[in-house]
């Protein structure tokens, strides 16, 4: 008697994507699924975050994608909301988990940097933890739905109502080579031209900010940071620019078919200095976004409510200018710019 044995086919792509669930969302392979994360009541109030997850119809790595921490930087939220619509999972080789908007209150009420429910930065508490204010709850939610079940991830962010910034994305540099390899390769298929560099080689002291990027780097998981958008605008080159770079990241992961074209000749940004008022005024800036600046060059001034110039502000150091103050509101100890130093390159 002649036994035939039955083997499948077990060749690289052949087998079908796994059921992914996400809070509330679960998709099969091939689809698409709406849903929320639960954050429970506690202190204050609890809050549902939408989640959109998005299965490829082939098996691949999964790849989430976060906006609205700060809830009016409005560019990346609709980004990310345009990219969930037009993303197909039937092309798609992996996942996509989308979380649009973190920051529920932040947007609802146009609180810029700050849940108002709480008063706490959106990005600098992470894991978070079940006991917690609605900030610190919300994040332990995105630790063990999102970060926990991914294997890269995009922080999305813009300037914030009073920041006029240029686009630019952030290269975390912490010293692991895998991981630096790999980052590296993300930011530069991204295509933003201005990258700053990112000490994440000093480790966070006990009670200091933790950002997504950094809690999942440390999770030894790649991640990075991209910003576009300017003072509550939603101009659609910055719009459009967020979208294009994600599905070149993709493509740069071989979640899609096709090649990332990454970036020429970026200009590295080795690190950057913040230059904070002196006074409560009127400021007025003298110069804009990309503007390059000489140390003690004067780039804006406060005037009292008489129109008075109580205080002049001065560059602290030399180099580009990738935020300055967007509007004449400007409290004693309130940022006015972000100044860039420019250096060679990634290491």
């Amino acid at each position: 008697m002649r036994i035939i044995l039955f083997l499948p086919l077990l060749l690289a792509g052949a087998l079908p994507a796994a059921d992914l669930t996400v809070g509330s969302a679960t998709a099969r392979a091939g689809q698409r699924a709406n849903g929320y994360l639960h954050v429970p009541a506690g202190a204050d109030a609890a809050v549902e975050i939408p989640v959109i997850v998005i299965n490829g119809a082939r098996p691949g790595p999964t790849l989430a994608l976060v906006a609205g921490a700060h809830g009016t930087e409005y560019a990346s939220i609709l980004a990310l909301e345009k990219l969930a619509q037009i993303a197909n999972a039937a092309e798609l080789s992996g996942a996509l988990i989308v979380v649009p908007l973190l920051n529920q209150a932040s947007f609802a009420q146009k609180v810029p940097h700050l849940n108002p429910v709480d008063g706490k930065n959106m990005n600098r508490f992470y894991p978070g933890k079940a006991d917690g204010t609605q900030s610190e709850r919300a994040l332990l939610a995105i630790s063990k739905e999102v970060v926990e079940k991914c294997d890269y991830l995009l922080d999305y962010h813009g300037g914030d109502l009073d920041e006029n910034l240029r686009r630019y994305s952030y290269w975390p540099d912490t010293g692991n080579e895998r991981l630096d390899a790999t980052t590296r390769g993300m930011v530069l298929a991204f295509g933003l031209d201005h990258i700053i560099i990112q000490n994440n080689r000093t480790p966070v002291q006990p009670g200091g900010a933790v950002t997504l990027t950094r809690y999942t780097l440390g999770r030894g998981k790649p991640a990075i940071a991209v910003e576009a958008g300017h003072a509550g605008t939603t101009n659609a080159e910055d719009i459009e620019v967020l979208v294009d770079g994600t599905f070149a990241v993709m493509r740069h992961l071989k979640m899609l078919s096709g090649e990332a074209q990454p970036v020429a000749n970026p200009l590295w940004i080795g690190r950057y200095s913040v230059l904070a008022s002196e006074r409560e005024g009127i400021f007025y800036p003298l110069v804009g976004p990309e503007a390059y600046v000489t140390k003690g060059m004067k780039i804006g001034y406060v005037t009292d409510y008489f129109g008075n110039t109580i205080w002049e502000a001065a560059a602290p150091v030399s180099g580009v200018i990738l935020y300055i103050g967007a509007l004449p509101s400007m409290k004693k100890g309130d940022n006015v710019a972000y100044i860039g130093e420019v250096s060679e390159g990634a290491h």
